[in-house]
């Protein structure tokens, strides 16, 4: 729903939407411990949701930003929909790496300044304010930067 609502340029429903479904992320997870049903496959089912609905969402907000729904300048000489796909591809990597880290053998990947929640609630108040293309290029930006930290604490600890 939110990428829909991205998609024809209502962000402050958008970011409604985000906040919504960050509500029913948290109580999923609180569910499956509170009665006992926490398994590893839940576990990456759960990682596997939020990937699609990370992309869902950029994919709204790209298609919001091509079809002019979303008017938006452009900032450093780039549109939104390609900060769109730099913090897409960031936001990725920061989940790539910490699987693959922990898989190599590391135990403390949960590292970094923009992790998954840190990157929606910037999205979300971007969206509020009407600065989504700013949020979008702050989210890139800080996605690499995590990238960086985490590939740098996977090279201490491995």
């Amino acid at each position: 729903m939110a990428a829909l609502e991205f998609a024809i340029g209502e962000l402050i429903m958008g970011a409604a939407f985000i906040m919504l479904s960050g509500i029913f992320d948290v109580l999923d997870g609180a569910v499956a411990r509170a009665s006992g049903n926490i398994t590893p496959f839940g576990g990456v089912l759960d990682s596997v949701c939020d990937r699609y609905a990370d992309a869902i969402i950029f994919a709204g907000i790209i298609y919001g930003s091509v079809n002019g729904s979303i008017h938006q300048a452009t900032l450093l000489q780039a549109p939104l929909w390609l900060w769109c796909v730099l913090a897409l591809i960031g936001s990725y990597m920061v989940s790539y790496t910490r699987a693959r880290a922990e898989a190599a053998g590391s135990t403390s990947m949960n590292v970094g300044v923009a992790e998954r929640s840190e990157r929606l609630i910037i999205l979300i108040l971007g969206a509020i304010t009407g600065y989504i293309l700013i949020a979008v290029a702050i989210i890139a930006v800080l996605a690499h930067f995590t990238l960086v930290q985490r590939i740098w604490n996977a090279k201490q600890t491995l």
